[in-house]
């Protein structure tokens, strides 16, 4: 649905060839940009798309700019930057529409809607700087951790990822001298979505594929998506009472999802066990992705808790279960109701192996979506969090690989690599080797 609340905020007279609109995406994936008023910003290509990678519950107009919790107008007069924004993570969080009427843009939302102006010609990479300093201070952000740099086998391996492929690549990192502080097991090693616990026939032991990390003076890091759970999976199967009543995450992994009620008791010491024990087995690095499935509007055990207040609630137990040590890297994660819970945060959709989405939606994986919410995300990096545009893939298979490396080296405050280490050549080598530095938490400067 879309949202109705249409109070006007603000009529602001605009030069309509030099103002910018800048539309924020509900989450990770979505699509984030600043757009001249003659363009049309980017919009899901069908319903499955806006349910899960767009806001799942709300439709924004095509001909109308729209921002989630956030949206900002740079006039193009020389004047302030408007900024229009949520007061809080917590809560509700509005959705900000803003209709061009020739020289004029119009600002409709919720009376809840803060509305600041800048000082004279500060322009909107700035503006939106200082709207986040202190919108972190207030959600009570501190000190940012120093982010690890990480070797991660999603975008070699994919969900077909075995034990033996892990124990490769530890070797190789070893063998190339590559300054790598994590290796992540990404998607693969879970016998099912939502089965954290359990494996896939690809893996014998996780724990000793964890003890053979650390024993090369390495940290072990996981993948979990502890918000979904698969219709094939024994969790779902022995708890359907667990799921978010009429909510409805999508599918993938050739099945139906169902989300995952953070509010239900035994949901919640679910969460508890399978983090706990994660982090007992020797894990101290976990991405935690699809969370935008804990967000999602539905029947819950406490009719009381919105979306966003159970969300925020799953990921304060997941913080509690594995330790204020342990490094937390959101994905696929509704932004600003993160603000504050994690150390660092996937600004943008999946990078690819090829640089046009494959059906046309910014909010797939692909190098150009990955760039443009990198590039428009890039004022949160060192004031929400560590930003992470998302992994280099530097194989000579990667379309327009020196373009992307270029992404990871102004934008990754978080460096990780994701290749087959040994079937690298000469450049990917190199360019591997020269960003995995140690990763970065001073705020980004435009």
């Amino acid at each position: 649905m879309t949202d109705l609340q249409n109070e006007q905020l603000a009529r602001i007279s605009v030069d309509p060839r030099q103002a910018v609109v800048y539309e924020h995406g509900w989450q990770s994936w979505s699509p984030t940009a600043g757009y001249r008023l003659d363009q049309r910003p980017f919009r899901p290509v069908s319903d499955a798309r806006r349910v899960g990678n767009y806001r799942p519950e709300r439709t924004a107009p095509p001909g109308a700019f729209w921002g989630e919790g956030l949206l900002a107008v740079d006039p193009g007069t020389g004047e302030g930057v408007h900024v229009f924004a949520t007061p809080s993570p917590a809560g509700e969080i509005p959705s900000i529409r803003a209709d061009v009427e020739g020289d004029v843009v119009v600002v409709r939302g919720p009376g809840t809607v803060v509305h600041t102006v800048g000082e004279g010609a500060d322009g909107l990479d700035s503006a939106l700087a200082r709207w986040g300093g202190d919108f972190a201070a207030a959600a009570g952000v501190g000190a940012l951790r120093p982010p690890p740099t990480v070797w991660c086998s999603w975008y070699h391996y994919f969900e077909r990822v075995t034990q033996g492929d892990i124990e490769e690549n530890i070797a190789a990192i070893g063998e190339l001298g590559l300054d790598i502080d994590v290796v992540q097991i990404d998607d693969g090693y879970q016998s099912e979505i939502g089965d954290w616990l359990t494996l896939s026939d690809r893996f014998a032991s996780l724990s000793a594929t964890v003890d053979d990390i650390r024993r090369t003076g390495r940290r072990a890091g996981i993948w979990v998506a502890p918000f979904l759970m698969g219709a094939r999976s024994a969790v779902l199967r022995e708890h359907p009472e667990w799921a978010i009543g009429g909510a409805h995450p999508g599918r993938g992994w050739g099945q139906d999802l169902a989300a995952l009620d953070a509010t239900h008791p035994g949901a919640e010491a679910c969460l508890r066990d399978v983090f706990g024990t994660l982090r007992a087995m020797g894990i101290d690095y976990f991405k935690i992705d699809f969370v935008y499935a804990g967000a999602m509007e539905g029947r819950r055990a406490d009719p009381q808790s919105t979306g966003v207040d159970a969300y925020r609630h799953g990921l304060r137990v997941i913080r509690e279960a594995i330790g204020p040590e342990a490094y937390l890297l959101g994905c696929g994660a509704p932004i600003l109701p993160s603000v504050g819970l994690v150390d660092a945060m996937r600004i943008g959709p999946d990078i690819a192996h090829h640089f046009e989405p494959l059906d046309g939606d910014l909010s797939q994986p692909s190098q150009r979506g990955a760039a443009m919410n990198s590039r428009w995300r890039a004022w949160q990096q060192g004031r929400f969090w560590v930003n992470d545009a998302d992994c280099l893939v530097a194989g000579t298979h990667v379309e327009r690989r020196a373009d992307w490396a270029d992404v990871v080296a102004d934008y990754g405050g978080l460096r990780s690599s994701s290749d087959r280490l040994r079937s690298l050549d000469a450049w990917g080598l190199a360019t591997t080797r020269r960003l995995l530095q140690p990763g970065l938490v001073a705020p980004f400067v435009s």
